[in-house]
């Protein structure tokens, strides 16, 4: 690491402000700015986190040469707006998911970080949250033997969210389920095949365009003899809330807790019958990150925040994103995941949901995804 700091601007304060206690405790950061479109929210948390520059527009924000990197949290459908403002105006970008709702804007992003040279990455919470890290560091070490078949599943209620979550498609927003297959496996996608199930309710249907309770996706893994398998929803399914991520391999296998908060079961080939399964607890995995903000992986900053009720702070998740982004920053390299991967995992939900208004026939990635 070398001795520059990069002045982050947060675009976003509400699951934004999350991350400016992490940011303010890295070696290598300095939250310059924070923007939000409601002055008098801003200015809560400004007071509170003894933040000076403040904007309520976005453009204020781009204008301004001392920000190196946005950090944007706004509602999805902003998502692709920004970061292209943003490449364009010459800062680097990190985004919460997904990086867009259409290929188009997935497209037009890859092309602006290769035409500017600037750095993108999408902040995708699981794959580094503490069981995919877990789960790396067992496949990295054999223990896993071969992959031969991974799953993933994300079912959520989301009545009672913010209503543009009423016109979200379910495989729109999949990169929870979609990151941990691939990148355990280092792949790319490519081709899907995906069905719809059941029915959400009328006013659900009309707003999102989408009447499909639940969206069931087979990705297969380019050149690779693995499949994974991936299902959303978002209404009208009782479910808790899950984010999961099972891995079938030939010496072990691991399954995600059916219930929140009881072990996950860890399987274990050629033991008698009852010896097979046990229950596991998966280590924290702080100890990648600079001192400074290890403590950022277990504890809640502030509980009233709706992410953290519902996602538990994704895992130990956050402060590994601000590191990843910043190290990739000093180093002038690539962050993981960047503009294609990023590009690959999102394109994913969208060629799934189109799969399933065709029952399910096969639709295949496009090709600025495989680079």
């Amino acid at each position: 690491m070398n001795g520059k700091k990069w002045n982050v601007a947060m675009i976003g304060l509400g699951f934004g402000a999350e991350f400016i206690p992490i940011y303010q405790a890295h070696p290598q950061a300095n939250v310059y700015a924070i923007c939000q479109r409601n002055a008098e929210k801003m200015n809560v948390v400004g007071d509170r986190f003894q933040i000076e520059k403040r904007y309520t527009r976005y453009d204020d924000v781009l204008k301004d040469p001392n920000v190196d990197f946005v950090h944007i949290n706004s509602p999805i459908p902003d998502h692709a707006l920004m970061s292209l403002a943003a490449l364009k105006a010459g800062k680097h970008v990190m985004c919460t998911v997904p990086m867009a709702t259409t290929i188009d804007e997935c497209r037009q992003i890859v092309e602006m970080v290769k035409k500017t040279g600037l750095k993108y990455m999408m902040a995708e919470t699981v794959v580094y949250a503490r069981e995919y890290l877990f789960i790396k560091e067992l496949y990295k070490q054999g223990e896993l033997g071969k992959i031969q078949h991974l799953a993933a599943s994300h079912p959520q209620d989301m009545d009672g969210w913010p209503d543009y979550w009423e016109r979200m498609i379910p495989m729109h927003y999949a990169t929870h389920v979609v990151s941990p297959c691939l990148g355990l496996v280092d792949g790319k996608a490519e081709y899907v095949s995906c069905f719809g199930s059941g029915t959400v309710r009328d006013d659900i249907a009309q707003k999102s365009g989408n009447k499909f309770a639940v969206e069931s996706c087979h990705i297969k893994v380019k050149d690779s003899d693995i499949t994974a398998h991936i299902w959303r929803f978002l209404y009208d399914v009782a479910r808790q809330y899950r984010e999961s991520f099972d891995v079938y391999g030939t010496k072990k296998s691991f399954e995600w807790t059916l219930v929140e908060g009881e072990p996950h079961v860890l399987h274990t080939a050629k033991k008698p019958e009852h010896e097979i399964a046990s229950k596991i607890e998966v280590p924290d995995f702080a100890h990648l990150l600079p001192e400074p903000i290890r403590k950022f992986t277990k504890s809640i900053q502030d509980a009233d925040h709706l992410s953290f009720i519902q996602g538990g702070g994704h895992g130990g998740s956050h402060p590994h994103l601000v590191n990843e982004m910043l190290s990739a920053l000093s180093e002038n390299r690539d962050p993981a995941p960047n503009a294609v991967t990023a590009a690959n995992w999102t394109c994913v939900g969208i060629c799934a949901h189109e799969s399933a208004l065709k029952g399910g026939e096969i639709v295949r990635l496009p090709e600025f995804t495989l680079g």
